[in-house]
């Protein structure tokens, strides 16, 4: 089961650890029904939400392959084509494979979803671009997000390159950077007044109310190239900071923040997982066995992401969970399922495409 034939001398143990937890607590999220009333013993229980992680960890990873990038080669065409082909082949492929099955599934009556929330959009990432959208396909969210942060990024400061001397990267890489944050926090601000936007989860799903998660992954990643002294020499005193930051956001109340809490709390949380990054980063090694299993469930996060909630969750949920069932043995059954699935969708799907890109 485990993927045996990995070099785990070239992967950053500590970047999987996050992104192992990253999964996690999406899958315990989206699972949770199942557990029926059992859940509110869990009411206390809080993690880093995974999306979020998600975003800040993978906003640092491919940020330092294009900050390096920049610097070796420059900024042109041809290397910012490569990137995006490197990235399409990494994530297209997997989601327009669950996107098709999903509408299988929802056609054919499989998980029961609204069929009339489907539409083009979702082929091109529009779904939700400015406004949040329901039921169908929902944990697609944050793969918009993502998409649309890595077609926008190297565009917007390629048209800086142009404009502004072509010559200090250090300093146009950290405006545009700073443009990312800064533009979501002002949207969030102008949507206060759109009670709709604020219903339950919904502004979370928004690409331009949230894009700006990834630019603080972008920001690490930053610090790391240009400022690696300080990145290494900090680890541990940031590490403590944010995770005391972390620790606030999960379990201090700001219902009293008022809109002060819609508009800076998403910041807050991702400037503590910023500062955990450093001494994640550092480490490399760890017990052979839990790194086995670690990183196996780290590389196969993405397609765990993709299934889990509708092909897996949602079926059983419209299928196998009738009255009198067993909790405790069906959130069971639900995790093996998607840890078995995601396994072979990788190794069978997603890492061949993958090898396609060199």
């Amino acid at each position: 089961m485990f993927l045996f034939n990995l070099d785990y001398s070239k992967r950053t143990f500590g970047l999987d650890i996050l992104r192992a937890l990253a999964i996690i607590e999406v899958v315990m999220q989206h699972g949770r029904f199942i557990l029926g009333d059992l859940t509110a013993n869990l009411g206390w229980f809080k993690l880093i939400p995974g999306v979020t992680l998600f975003f800040v960890l993978s906003g640092f990873l491919i940020g330092s392959i294009l900050i390096k990038t920049f610097e070796k080669e420059g900024l042109s065409l041809p290397i910012i084509l490569k990137f995006l082909k490197r990235r399409w082949f990494r994530t297209l492929p997997n989601y327009y494979l669950i996107l098709i099955l999903n509408i299988v599934f929802v056609y054919y009556g499989v998980i029961k979803e609204d069929f009339t929330q489907f539409n083009y959009t979702f082929f091109v990432f529009c779904q939700n671009l400015y406004k949040p959208f329901y039921g169908f396909f929902w944990e697609s969210w944050s793969i918009t997000i993502e998409e649309w942060f890595y077609l926008s990024f190297p565009l917007i400061f390629s048209l800086f390159y142009v404009l502004f001397t072509k010559k200090n990267i250090k300093l146009l890489l950290l405006i545009v950077v700073l443009l990312y944050i800064l533009f979501p926090i002002s949207m969030r601000i102008i949507g206060l007044g759109n009670s709709s936007i604020w219903a339950g989860q919904n502004a979370h799903g928004i690409v331009i109310y949230y894009i700006d998660a990834i630019a603080y992954g972008i920001l690490g990643a930053y610090i790391k190239f240009y400022y690696s002294n300080i990145w290494k020499k900090t680890k541990a005193f940031n590490f403590i900071i944010g995770l005391l930051i972390i620790f606030f956001m999960l379990y201090f109340d700001k219902s009293d923040w008022g809109n002060y809490n819609k508009v800076f709390s998403p910041p807050l949380i991702y400037i503590g997982i910023l500062l955990i990054l450093p001494f994640a980063d550092s480490i490399k090694v760890g017990n052979r066995y839990l790194v086995q299993v670690i990183t196996h469930i780290s590389i196969i996060s993405y397609s765990m992401y993709l299934i889990n909630l509708a092909l897996v969750a949602a079926v059983i949920r419209d299928n196998f969970m009738p009255i009198g069932y067993n909790p405790l043995l069906t959130y069971t059954i639900y995790w093996i399922v998607v840890i078995l699935l995601s396994t072979l969708l990788y190794k069978f799907y997603e890492k061949p495409i993958m090898d396609l890109r060199d």
